[in-house]
């Protein structure tokens, strides 16, 4: 038997365990899904809250055998897990949705279009209750790591192999150095950029070689500045909380005082989040406040689960990003493109509507439902005339189940963060914006309720020029999200964040 068939046969036999022997059931939809499953037919049904997860590894995220010319592949010689397998489990843990991002390696593009794409279809077809998109996790020319998806279309093995054998800087043989530019980056973006169905990136862990607070390794500020000008539509953002956050699990859940969260040797994550939308004013922000539609989502990166060796959760088991869409491929990447998310770990909420409107219009009672001059999150609302108040309304829900872990975790407080747009930046390396700040902090004795809802009513006042608008929560009671030390426990510090809602005048 190979590694790779038992691999996944012993998979099977534990997923058969945790699941009372409904692994079956599971692969056909035979379970009962949460609520906003309840029509799953692709293209059909409201928009609404799904949650997912764009950073997924499967066997296909190869080890190599260096003793041959080239290199050959070993099927799960880094991530070890059949995509149904990773599918399956995403189900478990409630998702809509997720992304397969296999990373490469020498001729890499070959193996995807020959076997991995295959694969791809059989997992579409035994779990057809997740959706899940083609893509990779692209070996940045000049960075790290980007989450590469590509849109549901017919010709989506093509597109992926022709972007991954022309700009992934490991798929050359022999090794190509001129891959590993940023200059090819650009050209890559560059060609996205012309295509009629356009794929999305957002870049992963990007401050994971950081070696200390603002001082940054393979990705840079203005890298992302460049990436984005080049290709806006495309260069959309970086994930704000990384995945290998079970990096201070054991086998059995007990925590490993040497561990770390995210497998962030040089700088730790801040509350389980990358410093670079972490720190209050920092690279985020600085982002925002030249009026850049940068996004932040929240992933797993699962290679390997932590009962089996690994530092991983499965995909939604700890952490999830939410994309206000119908169960619909292109809705769901029109969301990740426009910002309608937001993002959570632990599932400390599994709601976040953050609406502004005029002072004295209407104010919408959730996504979706936005009357007069109501807007959502990745929107802007525009004050004209006498207009200089805006009124802030959030919502948000703990959910009615435990979470993985057993718990429910609850919502301690939630900031009202605000900061100006000035406009773009002069230094390119800029990670800083000034004028960023808490508007506000709302705990309990401050929020009503309404129905399972949560609801924080703020108004801005003397509002002078543009600005944004964004919202984060958290069940500790950090004022800021402080580092994480070595063996700290993954679910006693939670946080979720809002994407930005802009304020023109």
């Amino acid at each position: 038997m190979s590694a790779s068939a038992e691999n996944e046969l012993v998979t099977r036999r534990r997923l058969l365990a945790v699941t009372g022997g409904l692994v079956g059931a599971v692969a056909v939809g035979g379970l009962t899904g949460p609520a906003w499953a309840d029509d799953r037919r692709p293209g059909a049904g409201r928009r609404r809250w799904l949650p997912g997860d764009h950073h997924v590894h499967s066997e296909f995220s190869v080890g190599y055998d260096n003793s041959t010319t080239p290199p050959k592949p070993i099927i799960g010689g880094d991530a070890i897990y059949p995509l149904s397998v990773n599918a399956t489990h995403a189900q478990q843990f409630g998702l809509a949705w997720i992304v397969s991002t296999d990373h490469g390696g020498p001729l890499h593009s070959k193996l995807d279009a020959e076997q991995r794409y295959p694969s791809l279809l059989e997992a579409r077809q035994s779990v057809p209750r997740v959706l899940q998109f083609y893509g990779m996790e692209l070996d940045t020319p000049a960075a790290d790591h980007s989450s590469l998806i590509i849109p549901k279309v017919a010709g989506e093995r093509d597109l992926l192999f022709q972007l991954e054998s022309r700009f992934s800087k490991r798929d050359p043989f022999p090794a190509d150095p001129s891959f590993d530019t940023e200059q090819k980056m650009l050209e890559a973006l560059r060609v996205m950029r012309q295509l009629p169905h356009k794929p999305l990136l957002f870049a992963n862990h990007p401050a994971r070689s950081a070696s200390g607070l603002g001082v940054y390794g393979q990705d840079t500020p203005a890298e992302f500045r460049n990436w984005n000008d080049t290709a806006p539509e495309i260069a959309h953002g970086f994930e704000g909380a990384p995945g290998h956050q079970a990096g201070t699990l054991r086998k059995d859940g007990t925590i490993d005082p040497d561990g770390e969260r995210g497998g962030y040797g040089n700088y730790p994550t801040m509350g389980g989040f990358d410093q670079m939308t972490a720190r209050l004013g920092g690279l985020w922000d600085s982002l925002l406040g030249e009026g850049r539609r940068w996004w932040i989502t929240s992933t797993s990166d699962s290679h390997r689960h932590y009962s089996d060796g690994g530092s991983d959760f499965w995909p939604g088991e700890y952490s999830k990003t939410y994309v206000h869409a119908g169960w619909d491929y292109a809705d769901i990447l029109d969301g990740l493109r426009a910002g309608r998310i937001f993002v959570v770990i632990g599932d400390l909420i599994d709601q976040l509507d953050l609406t502004l409107s005029r002072a004295g219009q209407a104010q919408g009672q959730a996504q979706g439902q936005a009357v007069g001059n109501t807007v959502s999150v990745g929107e802007t609302l525009t004050l004209r005339g006498r207009d200089r108040d805006a009124e802030v309304e959030v919502r948000f829900r703990v959910p009615r189940n435990a979470n993985a872990k057993g718990e429910r975790p609850q919502v301690n407080r939630v900031d009202i963060i605000t900061g100006r747009v000035t406009g773009p930046a002069k230094d390119r390396s800029s990670d800083t914006n000034p004028t960023t700040k808490v508007e506000a902090r709302y705990g309990p004795r401050q929020w009503r309720r309404d129905g399972d809802e949560i609801v924080v009513r703020h108004t801005l006042r003397d509002i002078d020029g543009p600005m944004y608008v964004r919202v984060r929560g958290t069940n500790t009671d950090e004022l800021e999200p402080q580092p994480d030390p070595k063996g700290s426990d993954p679910w006693a510090d939670l946080w979720f964040y809002s994407n930005p809602v802009f304020i023109e005048r």
